[in-house]
């Protein structure tokens, strides 16, 4: 073999795709000191706030509620529909599908959009109760690998069972925005190793309306029923 080199049966291209390891995250979550009182104090903290800020406002009510979808799908829905009685911009602040950015940064400016556009057809602001003011957080989050690994369908379901809430939010959310993807992490590389129609149907899960047990059950019923079908022939 020249160059000491040895050979291989795999062809270029032919390479077995990788497993997958399943991660975590533990956050720390800090007040920022900033607070909004009506809306444009909230449009013009929102304008520079840190991303991680808005992730946090966007996306903690799902990882808090393990057992029922939240009744709204974010802080800034909640705060003017509760705080400020602006029933009709709360609708439209829940209504933001967040499935269709990719980025905080997008997500920032249709927010910002919709709180711009409410206050031009609204000028007079309503002010919130100083003790129901909206106190913006953030969190300081650490992505960690677990000992669990996928490499086909039926490893990927035993992970499923095993891996806690925390696991199924990075993979279903924070992995998405950290990474710029469309797609969860679980469908990108269940299409990576061919199954196709399994990450299709896993991609077509709204983990925003369910709680995190919901979208871990959905998802092993869509695994198991294409293994069972398999073994069926």
């Amino acid at each position: 073999m020249a160059g000491g080199r040895k050979q291989t049966d795999l062809k270029v291209g032919k390479e077995r795709p990788a497993g997958f390891r399943f991660y975590t995250e533990r956050r720390l979550v800090e007040l920022t000191g900033l607070r909004a009182g009506n809306l444009k104090e909230l449009y013009t903290i929102l304008r520079t706030i840190s991303g991680s800020s808005i992730f946090y406002h966007t996306h903690e009510v799902f990882l808090q509620h393990h057992f029922a979808a939240p009744s709204f799908r974010n802080d800034f829905a909640a705060w003017v529909t509760e705080s400020l009685q602006e029933i009709h911009l709360g609708e439209e602040l829940a209504g933001i599908d967040i499935r269709e950015f990719m980025s905080i940064r997008s997500l920032r400016l249709r927010i910002l959009a919709i709180l711009r556009t409410h206050m031009q057809h609204h000028p007079n602001l309503r002010q919130a109760a100083p003790e129901d003011s909206f106190h913006f957080c953030k969190a300081r989050s650490f992505f960690m690998p677990t000992h669990i690994e996928a490499k086909d369908l039926a490893t990927f379901v035993e992970g499923m069972k095993a891996i806690s809430k925390s696991s199924l939010f990075y993979h279903f959310f924070a992995a998405r925005f950290r990474f710029g993807k469309r797609s969860n992490d679980f469908s990108s590389w269940l299409r990576k190793i061919g199954e196709l129609e399994v990450g299709r149907a896993i991609d077509r899960l709204d983990p925003y309306f369910l709680d995190l047990e919901e979208v871990r059950q959905r998802t092993l019923a869509i695994a198991e029923e294409a293994l069972e079908r398999r073994a069926a022939g």
